[in-house]
């Protein structure tokens, strides 16, 4: 797979993902060399940010216990893909769409890596340019569900990909709003 089909995966069904499900790669292989290091990268970005501008945050979370932060966001993230997984495979099963766990689990592998990345907008001490990052990745793993959906489902049916994706996105967004919640909590 050439590094620009990975580029245009948010962006298209033809692009990437089609030599991703001929080679497809163990879900073993994806959580060590794709979820686990890249999902470390929000937590030590909050971490990071907590620690050296602080100030960024509102005064009541500005002062926490970052490490404690950090560990409570790794683990909830951590748990908050594997419901993805699950849920893109039962919300595609209710739409009859034919997509096995493999796969179901290879989209919530892929399609948080844009957010992932994104939090090192936290290294910019400016609360408003890290979300504005933020939204932009949201909208490219929004892409990435929904390519990977039309892709792996092999459907070109616009309107229930779309409805997947609202579903599975506005899950992970309850799922990311909770997770902030919990970890500063």
């Amino acid at each position: 797979m050439s590094p620009m089909s990975l580029y245009r995966m948010p962006l298209s069904a033809e692009q990437g993902w089609p030599e991703l499900a001929k080679s497809h790669p163990g879900l073993a292989r994806l959580f060590l060399f794709l979820v686990l290091p890249l999902s470390l990268v929000p937590p030590a970005m909050l971490y990071y940010a907590g620690t050296q501008h602080p100030e960024i945050f509102p005064p009541e979370i500005g002062h926490k216990a970052w490490g404690q932060v950090a560990v409570v966001f790794f683990l909830a993230e951590i748990g908050t893909l594997l419901f993805m997984g699950w849920l893109i495979r039962q919300v595609a099963a209710s739409h009859r769409l034919t997509l096995d766990y493999h796969d179901a689990y290879m989209v919530a592998s892929i399609a948080p890596v844009p957010m992932w990345l994104s939090s090192l907008g936290l290294l910019i001490p400016d609360l408003t340019t890290a979300v504005i990052i933020a939204i932009g990745g949201l909208a490219l793993s929004c892409g990435l569900v929904y390519h990977g959906i039309e892709s792996l489902c092999r459907t070109r049916e616009d309107v229930i990909a779309a409805n997947i994706v609202q579903i599975v996105i506005g899950a992970g967004l309850i799922a990311w709003a909770l997770l902030l919640l919990v970890a500063l909590a």
